[in-house]
């Protein structure tokens, strides 16, 4: 990664994350959905991803936009993010490994005929895609939970590590990845951000502030 630049990140969010998978099925699932608050927080996060996929300092974006218009929305959840990239012209392809999330996100597909959007039940950790098939994704908030159900650290390194092996295959050549994730503290966030670089990925990342061991942090990635 190049030397952090820390920017200013604007999100009202709860002391204490959600627990996975509990807070987000059955019942949970709709409470969550009906949420104004996490409904804004989601859909504003949305809208900084779309503004990180186009930074300068990934470099310039040299292909038609009829390609770069298709973009990955990883663990979509209910819909929040892909309304807002449909919204913002993309065509979207989004996965969650929750049924009862992607079940809420394709009755509003139905009810507001979002046809650029594509729902897809997928663990993020086993993609079905091909290699080289999109040039833009994204991750709100879904990230934290890729080693679920793991205890020992080195099969969670070796899930992370693969995990970012596999994004890279399935993105083409210079395609963008924007990561909104919540690491406890330095070393899960080094651990993270260096599955990337060592799975040909350069970038950079945002954080609230310099002193900030966890919270909301953006990883901008471009595959080369």
């Amino acid at each position: 990664m190049n030397k952090p630049i820390f920017l200013p990140v604007n999100m009202t969010r709860k002391k204490v994350l959600p627990k996975f998978p509990d807070s987000y099925i059955g019942e949970a699932a709709d409470e969550y959905d009906n949420l104004k608050w996490m409904e804004r927080n989601q859909k504003k996060t949305a809208l900084r991803c779309i503004e990180y996929l186009h930074d300068e300092k990934l470099g310039k974006i040299d292909i038609p936009y009829e390609d770069r218009c298709y973009i990955l929305d990883l663990g979509c959840g209910t819909g929040y993010s892909s309304e807002v990239l449909i919204e913002n012209g993309f065509k979207v392809v989004g996965v969650d490994i929750l049924d009862d999330m992607i079940s809420i996100a394709r009755k509003k597909k139905k009810e507001s005929d979002l046809v650029y959007l594509n729902l897809m039940l997928a663990d993020i950790n086993n993609l079905p895609f091909r290699n080289n098939t999109f040039n833009n994704a994204i991750s709100i908030s879904a990230y934290n939970f890729i080693t679920h159900g793991l205890t020992n650290q080195n099969e969670k390194e070796l899930l992370i590590n693969n995990t970012a092996r596999d994004l890279h295959e399935i993105l083409k050549k210079n395609g963008r990845l924007i990561i909104e994730f919540y690491p406890q503290n330095d070393t899960e966030l080094n651990l993270y951000s260096s599955s990337f670089t060592k799975n040909g990925f350069k970038g950079f990342l945002l954080k609230e502030n310099l002193n900030q061991k966890s919270g909301q942090t953006f990883l901008l990635l471009r595959k080369f």
